[in-house]
């Protein structure tokens, strides 16, 4: 296995800039409002701002629409944004979250960094009209089946989605695929020993939610 990756893949140095208006953002923010553990701070580069924007670069160079589920302080969609604004630009990217605090700091973030994204502040799971997205990401948000719901009403048979996972994934993805056909591939993770990033595509149901 490679060793882990502790500084971000290169960028420019506008959107280096970005990632550091983010990082200092997220760190202020944090001491008022629960965005990340408070323990991961410290180690905020490698725990998340590299972990997030490694999947920029998994996704098809020529994806216009993404939509980040669960996205809590923006990650992984608004980092995934910034990176991709000079190299190829997103023409939708939708980040989604139940908590208005997240939102507002996402709302934030956005503004100060100069991304241009879109903020729904909904829960998953409800009604949602169907919105075909190229890629479909979460991060730390449920185990694959039920993401899997969530992300149904974005998905058609050509949608990439991309689920960071650690050591069960294997459990997960055998309950997964009692509902669903769907190519999976497994790519290592480049700041986690025991962590892959899930890349899913021809994807369809086979029975519906439990």
């Amino acid at each position: 296995m490679s060793a882990c990756r502790t500084t971000v893949p290169p960028v420019s140095r506008e959107t280096h800039a970005r990632l550091e208006i983010y990082a200092e953002l997220l760190a202020r923010w944090n001491r008022k409002i629960n965005l990340v553990s408070p323990g991961s701070i410290s180690d905020l580069w490698r725990r998340h701002i590299i972990d997030s924007t490694q999947l920029a670069y998994l996704a098809p160079m020529d994806a216009r629409s993404w939509v980040d589920l669960g996205s809590g302080a923006g990650l992984p969609g608004l980092l995934v944004a910034a990176v991709r604004q000079e190299t190829a630009p997103l023409e939708r990217m939708v980040l989604i979250d139940s908590d208005t605090r997240k939102s507002a700091f996402m709302a934030e973030a956005s503004r100060a960094m100069g991304v241009t994204v879109t903020i729904e502040t909904r829960r998953l799971g409800e009604h949602i009209e169907p919105r075909p997205f190229d890629v479909v990401s979460a991060r730390a948000l449920s185990p694959l089946p039920k993401l899997l719901d969530y992300a149904e009403p974005f998905i058609t048979s050509k949608t990439i989605c991309l689920f960071p996972k650690g050591r069960n994934r294997a459990t997960e993805i055998a309950a997964a695929s009692r509902a669903w056909n769907m190519k999976v591939k497994e790519i290592e993770s480049q700041n986690e020993k025991e962590g892959v990033i899930l890349r899913l595509g021809d994807l369809s149901r086979l029975i519906g939610p439990q």
